[in-house]
């Protein structure tokens, strides 16, 4: 009888060999490297979300250990527990305990280790320096500033950059072969634009689309993302360029009320359009800044609705004073 597996996509097509990894040819390269000598220092992983710091770590791991990888490997999630108590404990712990199957050493992964308080870090640093016979730390973090100085002059500081659009299309087309998938170019594309370099974010867009059906067009992609197409976003900076505020709002509503898109993330979209839009120099910075200053009162508690409407006001305002 045949059973389904209904694992979700970006764990069933999570890259097991470092080999599989793509995108991060170069530090792939040099995990390799470490894996060919037999030694390991401790590492510090640093990028956004999506690029593939964790499945690295696990993969260094996997080529390390082989079929017994689990009893030297550990992975910790610092922003579930982010005070000094889980480095005392839970962390120490593991790295003064020996390995096993016959290992030189243990690994233990660390995600978001830029959530620890400075009292745990420092202990943490300590714990790295005491064990390092036993154990190797690897550290994984979106802002590698947020990690103390003691902690990273003790690691090998690898730098993961945002997946590549020819990364996330040769992805996306080999799942979607091994899924039966008929995913038209334009679609292709548009997973591209919504992944931002993040291809966890591109797997579940296919996956979310593949659920309404096995044929996949790059509306369904919109639409399933809560994306604005990039064409409605030039047409809502046309207007606002233009400085006609009646038919700019009408275009905001539209997107804000009938495709359901957040706010912040048509700041987001607009801020990628707008920097790569012809206009008056001057005029792209004054632009810029309201929609930094829209993003800041968002995240500060602002209505959505009025700080939208406010961002059009100013943004117009803009327009026609350049206008003149």
């Amino acid at each position: 009888m045949e059973t389904t597996d209904h694992t979700i996509w970006i764990e069933r097509y999570r890259p097991a060999r470092l080999a599989d990894i793509v995108g991060q040819d170069e530090i792939v390269e040099r995990l390799q490297s470490y894996v060919q000598h037999g030694s390991l220092p401790h590492l510090l992983f640093t990028g956004p979300a999506g690029v593939g710091k964790t499945t690295a770590a696990v993969a260094l791991a996997r080529e390390f250990f082989g079929e017994s990888w689990q009893m030297n490997f550990r992975e910790l999630n610092a922003s579930d527990e982010r005070g000094i108590d889980v480095v005392r404990n839970q962390i120490k712990e593991f790295a003064r305990t020996s390995p096993l199957g016959g290992a030189e050493f243990k690994i233990l992964f660390l995600d978001e280790a830029d959530a620890l308080t400075p009292d745990a870090q420092a202990a943490l640093r300590r714990t790295m320096e005491t064990y390092a016979r036993t154990c190797r730390f690897i550290l994984s973090c979106n802002y590698s500033s947020k990690i103390i100085d003691p902690i990273q002059s003790r690691c090998a500081i690898y730098r993961f950059r945002p997946l590549g659009p020819d990364a996330i299309r040769d992805g996306i087309l080999q799942i979607a072969t091994n899924e039966g998938l008929t995913v038209t170019d334009g679609a292709v594309e548009a997973i591209a634009y919504v992944a931002q370099g993040d291809m966890r974010r591109a797997i579940n867009a296919l996956q979310g689309a593949a659920m309404v059906s096995d044929q996949i067009d790059e509306s369904r992609v919109y639409a399933t993302t809560a994306t604005a197409r990039p064409d409605e976003i030039l047409e809502l900076l046309r207007l606002l360029v233009a400085g006609d505020f009646e038919a700019a709002e009408g275009a905001l509503r539209a997107l804000l009320f009938e495709h359901g898109i957040a706010p912040g993330e048509l700041l987001g979209q607009c801020y990628r359009a707008l920097i790569r839009l012809p206009m008056h120099r001057d005029l792209k910075v004054e632009l810029i800044d309201h929609l930094g200053e829209t993003d800041f009162r968002l995240s500060e508690g602002g209505t959505p609705e009025l700080q939208m409407e406010a961002l059009l006001a100013r943004c117009v305002l803009s327009a026609r004073r350049y206008a003149c």
